[in-house]
């Protein structure tokens, strides 16, 4: 009956999961169809973009299914099932989900290392017709390989002293292979993951943060009103207009303009441009039927906002309390802030470990929370765009974003997802580390007639529970192999907080959007508009 129990109850988990793994590919391919240009969409891109985003989405979808594995081995008194009292069967289950993680983040380290910028640099290269495609071919290795070797020689380094020098070629190359099969290649490939998500840590401070606080804004303060901004476009087009003619009112004598009456001439005329191509914007999007639904909406739509951004108060608000605990807690900088259970109460740790014990709320609770991390990070990425430091790469625009906008953006969304399982684990530690399980601890009886009589109490899995008593998920194991990770990690949590506020003050200082928001730039061509009147 225990078997029975377990195998509906698992393939009712994997049947969500496959569930969910259609709704993340359908979800995929709208999401890059709705931003990718339509005069310049290119199938390879396209399709390594969805991939790539797809695999990190999974990733994170695996997070509730290795909780819920380790929490399903244990009655809820703290003393394992019959199919799970065997170490083999548990190490079975383990070593399953082991697998799950080795392919999935291998595929990441693939996505970003390899695919994903041969893709990048095969479309930078394939326009320019004086380069031949040898020379494209070798600049294209030579643009990947460098960072594939990095990635061997930083995180496959072996970790024993490798045969002596007397020792054959053969015996050198069949110590490594042994090496990389054996358990080393965990911390392997948990320094290569750590390094990404490294990465990700940035990316999330930079873009996500400010994403929680302008998309609930946004969405409450709404878009400016379409008839009064064709009113003010009309009247700007009619000043730029004089100014136009009072410009070529200095030549109607013969005489020629100054140079610098030219550049003004020139400027205006490209203002004026802009302008009327704005004014059959506003003038498509006041017929549109999506604006006028859209303002029957707006009730709707604050509530929304109004929830997002109490969603993104309690996410703050338990990132604090959290690294709190760890800094009033922990052992400090050299154990990485790891802290021995949770001692100040969470919110959000202890609302999953109330919904974990039903499988499906929890799962979805996660998922909407790393759809909530993805939304964000969109929201705050189509707002500031891309940028290297000071100097902006890319614009994301519906319909108009270029196929290398669409891999960086991509990548940097796979690794912002392949840090929220940091960012859910500093969200509620207790629940990511062991989920539900608890463990018994015989204590001596109290009474003078109790003698040597023990009485057995349930305590839930911290640090300090038995080794054999409490499975740690196998994604903790991947975050907490490295100390020092852990420690950035910590601080960048405290950058996070401090980042969202800051994207708080200066979205509530900001005006309304416009209701053709991101569809007009000076530098489209008037080709850009076709895709918008047909």
């Amino acid at each position: 009956m225990a078997a029975q129990s377990f195998l509906s109850e698992s393939l009712l988990g994997w049947s969500i999961f496959t569930f969910i793994l259609l709704v993340i590919l359908a979800f995929c391919w709208v999401y890059i169809r709705k931003f990718q240009s339509r005069q310049e969409s290119e199938v390879v891109s396209t399709i390594t973009a969805i991939c790539a985003l797809a695999i990190a989405l999974i990733t994170s979808a695996l997070l509730p299914v290795d909780i819920f594995l380790v929490s399903f081995m244990k009655y809820p008194n703290g003393t394992y099932k019959e199919w799970a009292a065997n170490n083999e069967t548990r190490g079975q289950i383990e070593d399953t989900v082991l697998y799950g993680y080795y392919t999935l983040y291998s595929f990441i380290l693939f996505c970003v290392f390899l695919w994903i910028p041969f893709v990048y640099f095969y479309y930078e290269e394939r326009d320019d017709d004086n380069v031949n495609k040898c020379s494209v071919r070798m600049h294209l290795y030579s643009s990947t390989h460098s960072a594939v070797t990095c990635l061997d020689a930083v995180a496959f380094v072996p970790l024993e002293a490798p045969p002596g020098q007397n020792s054959t070629q053969w015996e050198k190359v069949q110590y490594l292979f042994e090496e990389l099969g054996s358990s080393h290649g965990l911390p392997a490939l948990s320094f290569s993951i750590s390094s990404l998500t490294l990465i990700g840590m940035l990316a999330v401070i930079t873009y996500t943060a400010y994403g929680m606080s302008v998309l609930p804004l946004n969405l409450i303060k709404g878009t400016r009103s379409v008839v009064y901004e064709r009113l003010e476009n009309t009247e700007d087009i009619d000043d730029v207009e004089h100014q136009i003619e009072k410009l070529k009112s200095k030549c109607n004598d013969g005489r020629p303009l100054s140079s610098r009456d030219r550049h003004n001439l020139q400027e205006l005329e490209g203002k004026l441009q802009v302008l009327r191509r704005k004014g059959r914007h506003l003038e498509i999007a006041e017929r549109n039927c999506c604006t006028k639904v859209g303002s029957a909406l707006r009730p709707f739509k604050i509530l929304l906002g109004i929830f997002f951004i109490l969603v993104a108060l309690l996410f703050t608000v338990a990132l604090f309390i959290s690294n709190l605990d760890k800094a009033l807690h922990s052992a400090g900088i050299s154990s990485g802030f790891i802290i021995f259970g949770t001692n100040l109460t969470n919110p959000l740790n202890e609302l999953l470990l109330a919904l974990q014990p039903v499988f499906p709320l929890d799962y979805i609770l996660i998922t909407v929370i790393t759809m909530y991390f993805v939304v964000t990070s969109m929201a705050g990425i189509r707002n500031m765009g891309i940028w290297f430091f000071w100097i902006r790469l890319y614009k994301i625009r519906p319909k108009k974003t270029r196929p290398q906008a669409l891999l960086f953006l991509c990548m940097i969304l796979l690794l912002i997802v392949l840090h929220t399982s940091y960012m859910i684990y500093s969200l509620a530690p207790q629940y990511v580390m062991y989920g539900s399980q608890k463990y018994l601890v015989q204590m001596p009886s109290a009474g003078p007639t109790s003698g040597n009589a023990t009485l057995g109490t349930t305590r839930i899995c911290d640090a300090e529970a038995p080794e054999d008593q409490c499975t740690v998920t196998r994604s903790y194991l991947f975050l907490h192999k490295f100390w020092f990770f852990s420690t950035i990690y910590y601080f960048g949590n405290w950058a996070f907080i401090g980042a969202f506020l800051i994207g708080l003050v200066v979205s509530c200082c900001r005006g309304k959007k416009s209701v053709i928001e991101g569809e007009v730039e000076a530098d489209d061509s008037d080709l850009s508009d076709d895709e918008y009147v047909h």
